[in-house]
């Protein structure tokens, strides 16, 4: 197993929904190894196989001693009633913005038997389910803020020490072909 590196919020993997699972093979049960040792630190509730680069339909989760994963989710149910409250993310590290989410969620997938798998929960754990199954969709929980928190959010991100140098890299003489926009 291995703990993997996490993808930051501006990476196109992020952005682009994943591929189902079709092949329960020995690569298959190494990403959820992975997945699993990668969400099991302190302070992580959920990870997406986006998150670590891997455009699979796969996450874990750890959240209240449960400590799982699930293939090809999808939201099977959403409560009616939500809940509101600051909601974070290990690909936008550090800044937490108040996100709305049902109260009530719950999960049908599939196991590494490619068995049924149906995963139920409320409070942190639904706002876990929703959080990692919009990642395999290609959003990012930001995408969901409304308007004056996205933007304020946006301008936070682009501020951080994480996100993007401050000045553009300096040219390393290396000469790009004309196609690619250099020299002819």
């Amino acid at each position: 197993m291995t703990m993997r590196p996490i993808v930051r919020f501006g990476d196109p993997v992020l952005a682009a929904p994943t591929t189902p699972v079709t092949k329960f093979d020995q690569h298959t049960e190494t990403l959820v190894r992975d997945l699993l040792e990668t969400v099991d630190a302190p302070g992580r509730a959920g990870l997406a196989a986006t998150q670590i680069g891997v455009g699979l339909r796969v996450f874990s989760y750890n959240v209240e001693d449960r400590i799982g994963y699930v293939i090809n989710p999808e939201i099977a149910e959403l409560s009616e009633e939500v809940q509101d409250g600051e909601e974070g993310c290990l690909s936008v590290p550090g800044l937490w913005y108040p996100t709305r989410r049902a109260e009530r969620a719950v999960v049908t997938g599939v196991d590494l038997r490619n068995e049924p798998v149906t995963l139920e929960g409320t409070g942190l754990m639904a706002r876990c389910l929703q959080h990692e199954t919009d990642h395999l969709d290609g959003i990012v929980y930001v995408d969901r803020l409304d308007a004056g928190t996205r933007k304020r959010a946006l301008r936070d991100i682009r501020r951080s020490d994480w996100f993007m140098p401050a000045e553009p890299p300096k040219p390393t003489g290396v000469q790009l072909p004309s196609a690619f926009g250099g020299a002819s």
